[in-house]
């Protein structure tokens, strides 16, 4: 890394051209007439000249620009031959608190992998594109699902990334992932829960709670976690609104933070409304959540006190396996919870834009909102159908 300041140059690319008389041309004219690239120099803390070449001078300046603002907050010296498994268990403990618990948990064991095969006393810098394109290989070679490995080649690509930006390990340029392609593979179907399915659903489910949780995901296609997570206090019931805001840990209440760390409001339904005003008067006293009892709260709490509790740890035990009985019952088709999530952001794209949909659903990035959660609905199977009939039917006119 520099430790002065960070140059831009021009470097020329062929010897100074000659006029119609055999001299080498004014330097005035070497602008037009000789070709040139543009470069940024400096020298590293070993007292060695570095320099990295760019096609314009936006881009030269660009990363110059950077590259000082690195050597300005004291970030020049890069740690000598920082090795992986260290970087892994630095990336641990610093990333803690600042996504999920269930991703850290991913990331570590992506990057415990990579360690295994590459060896995690190898030098970060010494991590080439070549080691990253065999790690993959070999996750294929197990049988690994194209999914499972795709998965691999994001995740790693982003803790890289970081290995650059912020930490400053590497220089820009040295992802060994940044050129590692995804694998191709079929997109899977998006399981859309019609409404009569939903109604066959609420009609199976004979307990208030249920038909509220429910009610919640199908109508204002919240996460599963964020309707457990409900307390009476972010429900308006006169505005018909939801608001889906983090909690702080107190003697009643479990620290919680929705996926995308931010706050945003959905509207619910009438119904939606009705069952909750239903549930309130049936809610224990002085037990501020909505879905978790003041006993299951307090069984929480005892197994946080004896260490006996992680964030993986599921607040209301045997959702799935419950939500799967009423499935059956109600003899609807395979779906989960996060389904009815899934149909309700496709409800909400029918009339409204894009982006009131994204906020709506909670998505950081919009292009989440486009592939994982609109599907087609059979009625727009239907509307199709017509439409190309109507279409096809003027062939055969006289």
């Amino acid at each position: 890394m520099a430790i002065e300041k960070v140059g831009v140059y021009r470097k020329w690319l062929e010897p100074v051209p000659k006029d119609n008389n055999g001299k080498p041309i004014s330097k005035s004219q070497w602008i037009r007439k000789r070709r040139h690239r543009w470069i940024a120099r400096w020298y590293g803390t070993n007292s060695k000249r570095y320099g990295k070449v760019f096609r314009t001078r936006k881009e030269a300046e660009n990363y110059a620009s950077k590259l000082q603002a690195r050597v300005n907050l004291g970030k020049a010296d890069r740690p000598a031959n920082l090795a992986l498994r260290e970087f892994t268990h630095e990336y641990e403990q610093v990333t803690k608190g600042q996504v999920a618990h269930a991703t850290l948990q991913i990331q570590i064991q992506t990057l415990r992998l990579f360690e295994n095969f590459i060896n995690g006393s190898v030098p970060l810098h010494k991590i080439k594109s070549r080691d990253a394109e065999a790690f993959i290989a070999e996750k294929i070679a197990s049988g690994l699902s194209t999914g499972t490995v795709n998965k691999y080649i994001r995740t790693l690509r982003r803790i890289f990334n970081l290995a650059i930006e912020p930490r400053g390990y590497l220089q820009e340029g040295q992802n060994p992932f940044a050129n590692i392609r995804e694998r191709k593979k079929a997109p899977r179907a998006i399981r859309y829960v019609a409404v009569e399915e939903y109604a066959a659903l609420m009609r199976s489910a004979n307990w208030l709670w249920w038909k509220a949780f429910l009610s919640i995901a199908y109508g204002s296609g919240l996460r599963r976690g964020e309707i457990l997570n409900l307390t009476w206090v972010d429900i308006d019931f006169e505005n018909q609104l939801i608001r889906i805001v983090p909690k702080k840990e107190t003697g009643s209440m479990l620290e919680w933070e929705s996926k995308d760390h931010e706050n945003r409001i959905v509207p619910m339904s009438d119904e939606t409304t009705q069952l909750l005003a239903d549930l309130q008067v049936q809610s224990e006293e002085g037990n501020a959540y909505i879905f978790i009892s003041a006993q299951r709260l307090q069984r929480i709490f005892f197994r946080r006190k004896i260490s006996d509790w992680s964030p993986t740890s599921e607040v209301v035990n045997n959702l799935a396996r419950d939500f799967g009985i009423i499935r059956r019952h109600a003899g609807v088709e395979k779906c989960t919870l996060h389904d009815l999530r899934r149909s309700a952001i496709t409800n909400w794209a029918q009339k409204l834009p894009i982006q009131v949909v994204q906020q709506l659903a909670g998505h950081a990035d919009i292009s989440t909102t486009r592939k994982y959660y609109l599907s087609v609905r059979p009625e727009d199977i239907v509307s199709a159908t017509r439409l190309l009939n109507s279409i096809l039917a003027r062939a055969y006119e006289k």
